[in-house]
Parts: structure tokens; sequence; C-alpha cells
């Protein structure tokens, strides 16, 4: 299939991209869409997921494909790579479309269209120096790349999805309206955790994305341009944001965070709220944090999830609204100010080397566009939690979900009706309005930040 390539495909595809691993697929024109889905180990949530991806509006089916990267190392354990071969079987079953099992039939009959890259079969793992979910993302919006049919007007969206997530029948129709129709570049599904029957783990779910949700308010609360959820599984960009940053990194983990934090340089973080990714709550290996890893710390360890302390939120917007000020133009009374503002705010950007980064900045930027980006891209999203580490740190330790979250919504004037008497006062029903309330305040709070 030939394809007229635009020049900034071209050139990415040329200096930052691999062809060692091959897309299998039957090859159509037509493609503007493609969700990309890293797997390993997933084979029975693979089936789930596409189960609940057939049940999407089939007229989005045409100009759609669904990239499974199926990946392991070259030293992952036996189980692993069975489960992976398991994987590769049945996805190329259903390629070919001579499957034969009622789950395949059901998924097939509905037209969804589905490639795949095998980065698990020996001779085309990863190698041990690399594997990751990152180098998996990449690799197959890499492949997107490859295989949108440019000579069609409208975006060319690039979705991210996890194999062990499920979505709602609404999930890619609301995606490629709300892109198309009011012309993003950047966005953030909603989301929500798959909640399972046993009180303990319900309880660690809900403190994690208590933890999440009560961050994001608390950003968005300051100001940040970097109030948004990083969670891989929910991001969505078009393929010129994608190119602009230089793609998706490499990194084993947290390579959500800074994929969003280079677009949300350049972008608006959009939020979608009209539909929902599902997130699983399942205990995980895979990586070094994020709710697999909070879920087996509580559960095997004990370890309470806590949130910070509103107060490093009011630190924050105070810092913001100074740092985007005319006085920021004098590195000098702009740290003088900070010292106002809090002592431990003024020490970490002593730490940092602010004052001589900032009169390079000021000295090479030669409008206010410039300086604008300027201030984004030494204040980023991980700037902005190494600040929130510090002053945990040096002052305001974190605090305990009921008194950290009801501050919260003191700080910000958050009127909340508990609505909870006598019996039904349980940790569990707590937590459960918690999130509510956070959900809400979170809307409330992204619509007058915009």
């Amino acid at each position: 299939m030939q394809i007229n390539y635009p020049p900034k495909v071209i050139e990415y595809l040329g200096n930052k991209s691999s062809d060692k691993w091959n897309l299998e697929w039957v090859e159509v024109s037509g493609i503007e869409n493609v969700i990309v889905i890293p797997a390993i180990c997933e084979y029975e949530n693979i089936k789930k997921l596409l189960t609940s991806l057939a049940e999407s509006n089939q007229s989005f089916f045409k100009n759609t494909i669904i990239i499974f990267v199926i990946n392991n190392s070259e030293s992952s354990v036996k189980e692993v790579k069975e489960d992976n071969k398991s994987s590769l079987h049945f996805l190329r079953k259903l390629i070919k479309q001579n499957s034969t099992d009622n789950i395949s039939k059901k998924i097939i009959e509905t037209g969804i269209r589905i490639g795949l890259i095998d980065a698990a079969t020996e001779g085309k793992e990863f190698n041990d120096n690399s594997a990751g979910v990152g180098l998996a993302r990449k690799t197959g919006m890499d492949s997107a790349l490859r295989i949108f049919d440019y000579s069609i007007p409208g975006k060319k969206i690039i979705i991210s999805l996890d194999a062990d997530c499920q979505v709602e029948k609404n999930y890619l129709s609301e995606i490629i309206n709300y892109f198309n129709v009011q012309n993003v570049s950047v966005a953030v599904v909603d989301f929500e955790h798959n909640f399972c029957e046993e009180t303990n783990s319900k309880i660690a779910i809900l403190s994690y994305e208590i933890f999440l949700r009560h961050y994001v308010a608390g950003l968005l609360f300051a100001g940040s341009p970097f109030a948004f959820h990083t969670i891989g599984s929910t991001v969505v960009c078009d393929h010129e944001a994608y190119i602009k940053i230089g793609g998706m990194n490499t990194k084993k983990a947290a390579e959500d965070f800074y994929f969003l934090q280079k677009l949300a340089k350049h972008y608006r973080i959009n939020r979608i709220t009209s539909t929902k990714v599902k997130l699983s709550a399942r205990q995980s290996w895979r990586v070094p944090f994020g709710t697999g890893r909070s879920i087996t710390d509580f559960l095997s360890n004990n370890k309470i999830i806590k949130v910070f302390d509103p107060e490093v939120y009011l630190i924050l917007k105070e810092w913001l609204v100074l740092f985007n000020s005319d006085l920021s133009l004098n590195p000098d009374l702009l740290l003088q100010d900070s010292r106002k503002i809090h002592p431990e705010l003024n020490n970490f950007l002593g730490i940092r080397g602010f004052r001589s980064d900032w009169q390079k900045i000021l000295d090479n930027s030669k409008s206010k566009s410039q300086l604008d980006y300027q201030r984004k891209n030494w204040f980023d999203a991980f700037e902005t939690l190494k600040l929130i580490h510090h002053l945990r740190d040096t002052f305001s330790p974190m605090m305990d979900i009921t008194s950290g979250t009801e501050k919260l919504f003191k700080i910000i004037q958050h009127s909340v009706n508990f609505g909870l008497t006598g019996e039904t006062i349980n940790q569990e029903n707590l937590f459960e309005f918690y999130l509510n309330e956070l959900k809400s305040l979170e809307n409330k709070l992204y619509k007058n930040f915009y």
C-alpha cells in the first residue's frame, strides 16, 4: 500500500523511529484513528478488552485500527513468554479471521480492525536495557504514523490504552467526535477504577484514586498549567502534536507523565468527560508505582496512602502568580518576594539554581511568547512536584486522607453535605464520599480554570 507521507512525518520516521518491529495487519486505506495497546502477560485481559471495544459504535471501525504491542524482554520469565505466545496466537487468528471460538467470532463479526506488533518472539524481543512500557507505546504510536491515510482531511488520532482496561460503549465515538468537532490536539479521557468486593482492596483503591484527584484538584486551584492526570491509558493526541514533541519517550515507567508534560508545554490538555476508561485495580509487578503497586503496598506492607497538606497548594498558587507577573523580569526581586511567600519556597529556588537559570532565560528570550514558554519549560510538571515534595519534607508533612481532604475542601471553599449518619459512617463509605466530591471539585475547578 502506497502512502504519501507529509514532510514532517517523513522527517520524524527517518530520525526518531525504528523499523525493527513490523506491523502485522490486513492493509487497507482510510485509517484515521489508531488505538495503541502495549501488552505483556495479558492474554486473558486482551479478550476482555476487545469484547469491551467491540461494543463501540461500529460505524467508526472502518477507519480505526487497534494495534497491540505484545512485548517482553530477553530475560523475561517463562510464564510471561508463554502468556505472550498465547496472545500472539489469539490475535493472529483474529487478524486472519479464522477463529472459531465464540468470543473471537463475536469480535470478528463487528468488523473491528486489529493489528499486531510482535516484540515477544525470540529475536524480536526488547533488549533488557530498553524494555518497558515506554518503548512498547512508542513502537505502536510510531507505527500509527506509517498507516494513517493522510489524503483524508481531518484529525489523525493516536489513542493510548492498556490491555487491563475496559471502556464504555461510547468510548471511541466520543474521542473521535471530540477531536474533530472541537479541533483539539491533546486530551485525557476521564477514568475510574474497577472496584473489587474485598473491603481492604477497595479501601486501597479508593485511597489511591483520592490521592490522584486530591493532587490534581490542588494543582487546578493553584493555577498550574500541569493540572491533569498522567495515566497512560487515558492519553489521546493527534499525529501533529505527537511529532512536534518528538514522539513517545522510552522510559520504563512514568512515560505517560513525561509525555504529557512535553505536550502541555505546547498545547492545552483538554478533558473528555463524556466517557470513561475503567482502570484495573489489580496488584501488579509491572512498574514501581501506580495503582497496582499502591494496592500491593497497602495489602502486603500495610502502607497507608496519605495526601499532601493543602498548604502546599496555597504556596504554589502564590508562587505562580508571582512567577507569571512582570516581577519575573528581575530575578533578584522575584527571589526576595518568594521569601515573603514562604522561606522554604525561597530555599527551594536556591537549591534548584533558579537565579542563574532564569537570568540566562531572560537574556535569551526575544518575545513575550518565548518567555511564557520558558516559564512552563523551567517550572514544569516535574519541577512542580519537586517543589511540593520539598515543602512536604521541610515544613508540611503528608496528611491522612480525612484531614487532608476536608482541609482542601475548606481552603477551596467547596461546600459539602456529608449525608452520612449513624451506622452508614464507615471508612469505605466515607472514602467513596470523598472521591465523588473530589471528582465534582475537579470538574468545577477545570471549568473555572479555562
